[in-house]
């Protein structure tokens, strides 16, 4: 065991940063390695100390392509984003993004203060070339199958501009995770009539229209609509996608908790439920908040995808496999393309 070689392609894993501690996030790894035997090798980032023996006691080795880099601080969900960063420069979190920085690895998985590793992202890693600001996309179910929601809380305050970035940046990554061709975008209003919405929603609808051989858009679209079988990209700016993801999940766990009580109310339920189980194990999968694990902090010149901070390993595995899926898509290098090609286009419209 070792520290991190320069290998491109490896995924670099904050260990430290998980509510659930660092043996939660080693034990996400080793079933990485059993369900995904393709998987791009892997650097746990954190105190070594600590990792060693969980590393050794999980049956790791350098034969399972996981090493260890060393990272003495922990960026803790207390701590200020940008003190962290500044003061904390050996945390696990900031060496991860650095590993991304220095071409030692290709992307970051971490369940540690979101604020910290948007804000290390963007210092150390900066965005893209013609992107201003970066998105985090969440992967939602809905009716049928699962749709891409952008932004899901990077950016509260965004422009018309940022908007129509963030609908190429959540169709690529809705393409490598979803596997969908040309993904439909709409933009989150709260009504598809002329006039609707505010000064953003309609410019940017305006903007969307405009670049249509990029984004297969297709209109702006109601909160009725989300969860149906309408588009696979929904558009907003970071105050509302954060506020749609969190009811969304606490509804989850709402609807979950009611339907246990309902079905336990009385022995005749039980049975019903007892008979029904394997329907009700299909649900859970589907609408299982796990199933892909992390969002990621899309628009970076480098891969960061951040994972709840209460992650168990069946979640951290999720986002570690979907971190290789980005590695092996080149997924940046597309969306670079398409976005010159759109600012080329809002230029000549005054939009820049």
């Amino acid at each position: 065991m070792g520290t991190s070689s320069g290998e491109t392609g490896r995924i670099a894993v904050d260990a430290m940063g998980g509510d659930m501690g660092p043996g939660e996030v080693v034990e996400a790894v080793k079933l990485a390695l059993r369900q995904y035997p393709a998987l791009n090798p892997v650097t746990l980032v954190g105190d070594e100390a600590v990792l060693r023996p969980l590393v050794h006691q999980a049956g790791l080795n350098r034969r399972h392509s996981v090493t260890i880099h060393h990272a003495s601080e922990v960026v803790t969900m207390d701590d200020k984003p940008l003190m962290a960063i500044k003061r904390k420069k050996d945390s696990s979190l900031v060496r991860a993004i650095e590993l991304v920085k220095e071409g030692h690895a290709s992307v970051v998985v971490s369940c540690g203060n979101t604020g910290a590793l948007m804000a290390g992202g963007t210092l150390k890693l900066r965005t893209m070339e013609g992107v201003a600001r970066p998105a985090l996309a969440a992967v939602v179910p809905r009716e049928n199958g699962h749709f891409v929601l952008i932004d899901a809380g990077a950016n509260p305050e965004s422009k018309p501009e940022h908007l129509v970035h963030n609908a190429i940046l959540a169709s690529h990554y809705c393409r490598v995770m979803l596997g969908v061709a040309s993904p439909r975008v709409g933009l989150m209003t709260i009504g598809t009539e002329d006039g609707k919405g505010n000064a953003l929603i309609t410019e940017t609808n305006e903007l969307l229209r405009q670049v249509g051989d990029v984004i297969n858009y297709s209109g702006p679209i109601e909160g009725f609509q989300v969860f149906t079988d309408h588009v696979d990209v929904v558009v907003c700016d970071g105050f509302v996608g954060n506020i749609m993801l969190k009811s969304w999940e606490s509804l989850v766990r709402f609807f979950s908790s009611m339907l246990r009580e309902e079905l336990q109310a009385n022995p005749m339920r039980a049975t019903g439920a007892l008979l029904a189980k394997s329907a009700f194990s299909a649900l859970k999968e589907r609408i299982n908040p796990e199933r892909y694990g992390g969002a990621p902090l899309l628009g970076l010149k480098g891969n960061i995808l951040k994972a709840h901070g209460s992650s168990n390993r069946h979640a951290i595995k999720s986002a570690i496999h979907a971190a290789s899926q980005i590695i092996k898509a080149d997924m940046n290098t597309r969306i670079e393309a398409d976005i010159a090609r759109v600012n080329e286009r809002l230029a000549a419209l005054g939009a820049v």
